[in-house]
């Protein structure tokens, strides 16, 4: 083996909480979509959302991080705790510095911090948490991740939307090539209360549909929108010689290509800067587009973007060149969460050889040119995927996923 490898998974999904439950109900179309729960959404155009259902924080964290954690910082400790578990990574395999934390966030702290400004404007300053000084900041998975688990290698955090989670990986494999010889990285977000839905519902993107079922159809006539979600993946990756000497317990795959890109005009319906971030990242893994298995899309679920995205893969891999999937319509779009659980979900198509299908979506314009994984996942080998994102004003994110 040679390069970064991913060695753990820990997935905090609206579907499935934990890995194999996520991955049970991604082959079964099983969807964690559902009208919002938690405050009167009757007023709002849009009222559906990907939750983690069943989550009880108390379960996983002490008393102590529960007082200063907002809730994405809560999945993401917890997935983390599970990358690191399912990696069989146990205190003094390695050195604390040799470890170190890559996170991306999209929302930061919202619900933490929306609770602490009611207490102000209701109460006063006096009752404000002092946690809420890191509790709302971007970089704060990172840090709690790292404190928890004793890893004070490098350290980053990328505020990025729905990119962002590629790019925190591709960030751990630079760190890997640095030296450091295991990372923990990915994303979580979670901005569902009042003020967190606004912003999301602000994008003017966002489905009015009240079917569950039919409220995100990417590449569908029926596309009307994306659903917002919560929840994420955190991942292990380490350098593929201190895998091996570590006796790390499974590979899943090689993150064989990362790269990015960015769009200075990401509303003129020109695609060529997602082309160019997919393109990028093959020639990253020394392959060319036939030798790509599947393609997991970013599937934005709106029309023009759609489009957009079915243009860069058939100028790449010609009509229904290879196929193509998505799972979001089954959590809606997590944000910086969304890439990593793409990937985590491609490595266990890869390791089962299976793609789960894009529930939901029926009728695909044959324009679009795509070979989509529809109705029932598809059993076929696997050894080379690419995960495309897409954040909001032009951000572009593609990996390569090798097995190895």
């Amino acid at each position: 083996m040679t390069g970064a490898v991913f060695t753990g998974l820990g997935v905090t999904a609206p579907n499935g909480f934990g890995v194999e439950q996520y991955w049970k109900a991604a082959l079964a179309g099983q969807s964690g979509i559902a009208e919002l729960t938690g405050f009167d959404t009757a007023g709002f155009p849009s009222r559906l959302a990907g939750q983690v259902t069943g989550f009880v924080p108390q379960d996983h964290l002490s008393s102590r991080l529960l007082l200063q954690t907002d809730r994405s910082t809560q999945l993401a400790l917890v997935a983390a705790a599970w990358a690191l578990e399912d990696a069989g990574v146990k205190a003094g395999d390695l050195a604390d510095y040799d470890m170190g934390v890559v996170t991306s966030s999209a929302l930061g702290g919202f619900d933490f911090t929306h609770r602490e400004f009611r207490k102000l404007w209701a109460q006063g300053p006096e009752f404000v948490s002092v946690y809420e000084s890191f509790a709302w900041f971007y970089a704060v998975n990172t840090g709690q991740i790292s404190i928890r688990h004793g890893m004070r290698g490098p350290g980053a955090a990328l505020v990025g939307e729905q990119a962002g989670g590629l790019d925190a990986l591709g960030h751990a494999r630079r760190t890997i090539r640095r030296g450091t010889a295991l990372v923990v990285s990915g994303g979580a977000d979670s901005a569902l209360d009042p003020w967190g839905f606004v912003s999301q519902l602000s994008t003017g993107l966002t489905s009015t549909a009240d079917d569950p079922a039919r409220a995100y159809l990417p590449f569908d006539r029926a596309a009307s929108g994306y659903v917002p979600g919560e929840g994420g993946a955190l991942l292990v990756l380490e350098e593929a010689e201190a895998a091996r000497r570590r006796g790390a317990e499974r590979v899943y795959g090689e993150l064989a290509g990362y790269a990015s890109t960015f769009d200075p005009a990401p509303d003129s319906g020109r695609p060529a800067a997602l082309d160019k971030a997919a393109e990028l990242a093959l020639a990253d893994a020394g392959i060319r587009p036939d030798e790509v298995d599947a393609v997991f899309a970013d599937a934005a679920g709106v029309p023009e973007l759609d489009r957009a995205e079915a243009q860069v893969l058939a100028g790449l891999f010609g009509e229904r060149g290879v196929p193509v999937t998505a799972t979001k319509p089954l959590t809606g779009r997590l944000y910086s969460g969304g890439g990593p659980l793409d990937v985590a979900t491609a490595l266990l198509a890869i390791r089962d050889g299976v793609l789960p299908a894009t529930a939901g979506t029926t009728d695909v314009p044959a324009g679009y040119g795509l070979d989509l994984v529809v109705d029932q996942p598809r059993e076929l080998p696997l050894r080379t995927v690419l995960v495309l994102a897409r954040g909001r004003r032009g951000f572009n994110a593609a990996v390569v996923l090798r097995a190895v």
